[in-house]
């Protein structure tokens, strides 16, 4: 567990302070931690789980999935606000419709990858997210929300809904009912794990200074790099991996009921 914390501690601050010795150190303690989890004869973190192919693919589109949406929520709220003018409230206010469409079609495509299978809605979500993405570019100083901000939300928001309940319900079902908690768990810190990298990745992206005040176009201009660099990780993350048949029915519960945030 120490080495685990050490490692991501000492990789985020890499990234963020451009450190690569930093980062590297980071990186071989992440290593550390796996390898001794390995050796464990009781491992916080079961890797022979991921001998499941399912389960490794579905880890691997939650790690994308939430990498791309903890930079674009964390870039997109200093955007309005730094770039656009938005208060701190208008700017949160505007990423609502977001957890409005969540709300109401997660269930429902839960309850198409119970009938279908996982591959096809996580196929389409990733690449809807995509287009999310894209369309953040065209928020820009001076554009308005009903046209640059809202429609860009709007499909992003859709591609969560798509994806977010069979992709829970897909990292369940790939292992036995007696450890749904411990891969619920790991499926979880991966997600987390995805949106602080990702966040802390932002200068090398963007090529921001930290220790540098960022004008309001330039932070614009690095947003737009950001959307555009993540966009193409979405549709090839999400097929790869997954099966064509429908979840099984011990899993359908988490369908309804579990949307990680």
């Amino acid at each position: 567990m120490v080495l685990g914390a050490a490692g991501l501690a000492a990789t985020t601050y890499g990234l963020i302070d451009k450190n690569a010795l930093v980062a590297a150190v980071g990186v071989a303690a992440l290593v550390a931690f796996l390898v001794t989890e390995a050796r464990q004869r009781h491992p916080m973190m079961p890797l022979a789980a991921f001998r499941s192919r399912q389960f490794s693919a579905a880890n691997a589109v939650t790690f994308v999935l939430y990498a791309a949406l903890g930079m674009v929520l964390f870039l997109v709220g200093l955007v309005l606000q730094r770039s656009l003018g938005y208060s701190p409230l208008a700017a949160g206010a505007s990423l609502f419709p977001i957890t409005v469409i969540r709300l109401v079609f997660s269930a429902r495509s839960g309850a198409l990858a119970q009938r279908i299978g996982p591959r096809l809605p996580m196929t389409v979500g990733p690449a809807v997210v995509g287009v999310g993405l894209l369309l953040m570019n065209r928020v820009q100083q001076g554009a308005s929300y009903a046209t640059s901000v809202l429609p860009a939300v709007v499909v992003f928001g859709c591609g969560l809904a798509l994806t977010v309940a069979p992709l829970t319900a897909t990292v369940l079902a790939a292992a036995e009912a007696r450890h749904s908690g411990i891969t619920s768990g790991v499926n979880n810190a991966i997600a987390r794990v995805g949106g602080l990298l990702a966040v802390a990745s932002v200068p090398v992206l963007t090529g921001f200074d930290p220790a540098r005040r960022v004008s309001p176009q330039t932070l614009v201009d690095g947003f737009h790099s950001t959307a555009i660099i993540a966009a193409p990780d979405g549709p090839p993350s999400g097929a790869s991996g997954l099966g064509h048949r429908p979840l099984r029915r011990a899993h359908r519960g988490c369908l309804r009921t579990r949307v990680p945030g």
